[in-house]
């Protein structure tokens, strides 16, 4: 099983250092793949949840240990012109298909398959199993089990 961080987290949400390259640089160098926030404003990439915040090159999304949340319509549009890019395009949909082919299922949603990535499973008391990848705040907590099945862990929020 694959194990995404959500924006760099990895013992639960810190709001001031998602999204920042440094903190994404961090959980990377720790094993990681990193679930990113990535919008593109008149062509320039940015890193950010709820908004463009920190000025990246086009480079540094490349073949990386990356999944690139398009947060606006350019940067989808940008991004999936790049096959170095592994990107993907949701809102509330149940499940989004990502440009390398994995399915990305929303919080709460989940009949994991071989292909799917389920998003913040602890929220919702998701089982995970037999899924390609979990993405969590808290994926240092299934990295400790990585042994055990992961099935109805719970978040300590």
């Amino acid at each position: 099983m694959i194990l995404f961080s959500h924006r760099g987290n990895l013992h639960g949400p810190l709001p001031e250092r998602e999204n920042s390259p440094r903190y994404i640089e961090e959980a990377i160098s720790l094993g990681y793949k990193v679930e990113i926030d990535v919008w593109s404003i008149n062509g320039v990439y940015f890193l950010g949840h709820d908004g463009p915040v920190f000025e990246i090159n086009h480079n540094w999304l490349e073949n990386k240990p990356l999944l690139c949340h398009a947060k606006n319509a350019e940067a989808l549009e940008r991004m999936i012109s790049n096959p170095a890019i592994h990107c993907f395009w949701h809102e509330e949909d149940k499940y989004t298909i990502t440009s390398k082919g994995y399915i990305v299922s929303y919080p709460g949603f989940c009949e994991a398959g071989q292909k799917t990535i389920v998003m913040k499973p602890e929220f919702h008391n998701t089982r995970v199993k037999n899924c390609y990848g979990v993405c969590s705040d808290y994926i240092s907590s299934y990295k400790e089990n990585k042994h055990k099945e992961y099935s109805n862990f719970t978040s300590t929020r």
